[in-house]
């Protein structure tokens, strides 16, 4: 018999979104409703999903996406286990992200309720496992929920007009990025010291520079590391003043951005 679980998951610093992952569950729900916008897609199995009065069935490879307050259900087929990632996202997050890409004011409902792309179910799923990876950056989970749900807004709304980007206050931003190495910035904590929308100044940044700002904040980061290390600092006191979890975390980066790992650059400037 397949082994049921159940694990839900709400990051402290991201307290926008909530995962929900069920595996191997046979359990049907009544229809329901969220106050979040809820994007959900089947890992394993097949489920009947019921909205607006309809019903259809959903596959691996298929995102469904819920409006807040729609009433819906999504269950097995009988006699079946299904195995899903459920993703809730606050509304007035999900509204910041939308001006980034056009110009609104309030939340815009998608009008489509399947995504049939097999390039962003992919992404969908990675997302939800680096959710659920505690040892990754708090500025990399945002930074690839915010790619995530751009790509699926602009796939499901039709709101208008596209917001273009500017470079605002990149240059102030790259500073900051580059200080505190051994600290997480939180990004409402630098749009809020810049006065800007933080993903109006995620899109600006890329425009500017090509990167993202934890991308950005990373080679900082590693060139910080690297200097360290040719002064012949010590491989896990260098770990935590560049910001890393611990030493195998900043074992695993450095070896991945280089292609040696720190012990083996380190050598090269011992006398």
């Amino acid at each position: 018999m397949p082994m049921r679980s159940e694990r839900f998951f709400k990051d402290p610093g991201l307290p926008f979104a909530e995962l929900r992952c069920s595996r191997d569950s046979s359990d049907s729900f009544k229809p329901h409703m969220h106050r979040t916008l809820s994007i959900g897609a089947v890992d394993e199995g097949e489920v009947v999903y019921s909205l607006n009065g309809e019903t259809a069935n959903l596959l691996p490879g298929t995102l469904v996406v819920f409006n807040p307050e729609v009433l819906h259900a999504c269950n097995p087929v009988k006699g079946t286990v299904r195995s899903y990632y459920m993703l809730h996202l606050d509304r007035d997050w999900c509204l910041k992200v939308q001006q980034t890409l056009w110009a609104v004011g309030d939340f815009v409902a998608a009008e489509r309720f399947r995504i049939e792309d097999a390039e962003v179910y992919e992404a969908y799923c990675r997302a939800m496992g680096l959710l659920m990876d505690d040892p990754v950056h708090l500025e990399e989970k945002e930074q690839v929920l915010f790619d995530l749900v751009c790509n699926i807004f602009t796939a499901v709304c039709r709101p208008g007009e596209s917001r273009k980007t500017t470079g605002g206050d990149v240059a102030r931003l790259k500073h900051l990025l580059s200080t505190d190495l051994h600290r997480d910035w939180p990004l409402d904590s630098l749009a809020a010291s810049l006065d800007a929308n933080p993903y109006t100044l995620i899109r600006s940044f890329k425009a500017v520079t090509g990167i993202t700002p934890h991308a950005y904040r990373m080679n900082c980061r590693m060139e910080k590391a690297r200097e360290l290390l040719r002064e012949g600092r010590d491989i896990a006191d260098t770990a935590l003043e560049c910001g890393f979890f611990d030493q195998s975390h900043f074992h695993r980066y450095f070896k991945a951005m280089t292609t040696v790992t720190p012990q083996a650059y380190r050598i090269n400037f011992l006398q």
